[in-house]
């Protein structure tokens, strides 16, 4: 049986949402939720990490039947959904993301551009949360972006920038970019229908575990990660045990230790159950 580093019961798990956790229909299945309410009762802290900002964290905790931490935004964001607080927020400023704009224009002609920006709670009134350029095409089919002019767009800070082309693919777009941005941001995708996400340098769902883990004295040996796309590349080469889906891109899968099941067939579950049956 394959185990942390540590060689004993993982004392952190951290897992991807979306094609991870949730199956194909977007739920939790009552398998997985037990596999992890069985760990948690347990005493092993179980952590979100996530591309989807704080407000698209709700669905999920409802499912689970408890809020844990949550690494939002590829790891630029920690929030506590027991709270609704956001814990902290690394970002870019706005003169870098006049300079990513302007590599994108030149390098991907007719990219739509979007910001991701947080305020102190998930869906914070004061802070217009995502903005886009206009007539920006939303790769998923629950848009809530605000259209806003490029100038308003670049004019503050923002945890991630969105780079989005329908009909291309991710992964030839970040290969573009990538010979184009240095040390502005960090590429990454989670979709291979035309959207690349650029954080701030150095960002990414392992630092923003770290950053949960830290304070608890808790190191990567003794943690699980699950994840199925190259934004989770990261957390599966750091932590002690890195589980790829079965459904996983190729990067995902050379980054992880092992391969469980799919999401569609219980993956996460079927690793939780060694330790918790």
């Amino acid at each position: 049986m394959t185990t942390p580093r540590s060689g004993g019961v993982p004392v952190l798990i951290a897992t991807d949402v979306d094609g991870t956790l949730l199956d194909d229909d977007e739920k939790i299945t009552a398998r997985t939720r037990a596999a992890v309410r069985a760990a948690v009762d347990a005493g092993t802290q179980f952590v979100l990490a996530t591309g989807r900002p704080p407000r698209w964290v709700a669905p999920v905790v409802d499912q689970l039947g408890f809020a844990p931490m949550a690494v939002c935004a590829n790891g630029a964001v920690v929030y506590d959904p027991a709270t609704d607080r956001i814990i902290s927020a690394r970002t870019l400023s706005a003169d870098v993301l006049a300079e990513l704009a302007e590599i994108a224009a030149r390098v991907i002609p007719g990219a739509g551009l979007a910001v991701e920006r947080v305020g102190n709670s998930a869906h914070d009134a004061a802070t217009p949360q995502f903005v886009s350029s206009p007539g920006y095409e939303h790769a998923w089919l629950n848009p809530d972006n605000t259209e806003v002019s490029i100038e308003d767009l670049l004019s503050a800070p923002a945890v991630k920038l969105l780079i989005r082309k329908a009909g291309a693919r991710s992964a030839d777009m970040a290969a573009e970019l990538a010979k184009h941005i240095g040390i502005e941001g960090d590429l990454t995708y989670s979709t291979n229908n035309g959207l690349v996400e650029i954080l701030p340098l150095g960002i990414s769902k392992a630092t923003g575990i770290e950053e949960v883990a830290r304070p608890q004295g808790i190191d990567a040996s003794g943690i699980v990660t699950f994840g199925d796309m190259p934004n989770d590349v990261p957390m599966l080469d750091w932590a002690g045990l890195g589980v790829a889906m079965g459904n996983a891109h190729p990067e995902a899968i050379a980054a992880a230790d092992e391969v469980t099941a799919t999401n569609a067939d219980d993956g996460v579950a079927q690793v939780l159950e060694r330790w918790w049956p």
